[in-house]
């Protein structure tokens, strides 16, 4: 998802809130992290379902490192691993503000388990999509179980803004788009525009 923020991304990581959501040291986060290029629409890779992650390994979480700074550098407030053109299904999220101790959150194979309260709507945007804005209605509240980069089982339940980007980044690793929750003329109207500008300006893949 997106969302403007500024700020540098190792100086946020360093001061990073870790909460319950995983213990490993934000300084793991900075070893040889990079920027990847992240996938635009029309790219049919996201439309690919994402695989579960094997085994949490080096190389899972220095890929969560790379999730972490290319979103903060996109900017945005999650960002999942098909995003990059990874079909694996693992996701990362910060939602703090900018006047607020960073607090990212990785989710690795993470699944809905339930779903409740009535729709609450959102202004989403993508960073798949870039500059393209809509109204999503979405439920209220939900749980959600994953793993976590020590390879534990962890189970959150989520409301509000958190709910909201879980729910867009999990569609992320099923192949859905925020876009596919609106209106089939609105859609095809952005998919329309998103093929045209592949087309008169290639590459589709480009960061931010």
């Amino acid at each position: 998802m997106r969302q403007i923020k500024t700020g540098t991304i190792r100086a946020r990581l360093l001061r990073a809130a870790r909460g319950d959501v995983d213990a490993r040291p934000a300084t793991d986060y900075l070893k040889t992290m990079s920027i990847r290029p992240i996938i635009l629409l029309p790219d049919p890779v996201l439309r690919e379902v994402s695989k579960p992650v094997e085994r949490v390994d080096d190389s899972v979480r220095k890929f969560a490192g790379d999730l972490f700074e290319t979103m903060y550098d996109a900017p945005g407030i999650g960002l999942a691993a098909i995003q990059v053109g990874e079909p694996r299904r693992m996701l990362v999220i910060d939602l703090a503000k900018e006047d607020e101790p960073k607090a990212p959150q990785v989710f690795i194979n993470p699944q809905i388990v339930s779903r409740a309260g009535e729709g609450a709507a959102y202004e989403e945007g993508c960073l798949s999509i870039p500059d393209y804005y809509a109204e999503v209605e979405r439920p209220k509240e939900v749980t959600v179980r994953y793993v976590d980069l020590d390879g534990r089982e962890q189970e959150i339940t989520a409301e509000g803004l958190l709910a909201v980007c879980l729910q867009h980044e999990i569609d992320h690793l099923n192949g859905v788009l925020f876009i596919d929750h609106i209106s089939r003329l609105k859609r095809d109207i952005v998919i329309r525009k998103f093929r045209k500008m592949a087309r008169d300006k290639p590459p589709a893949r480009m960061v931010g």
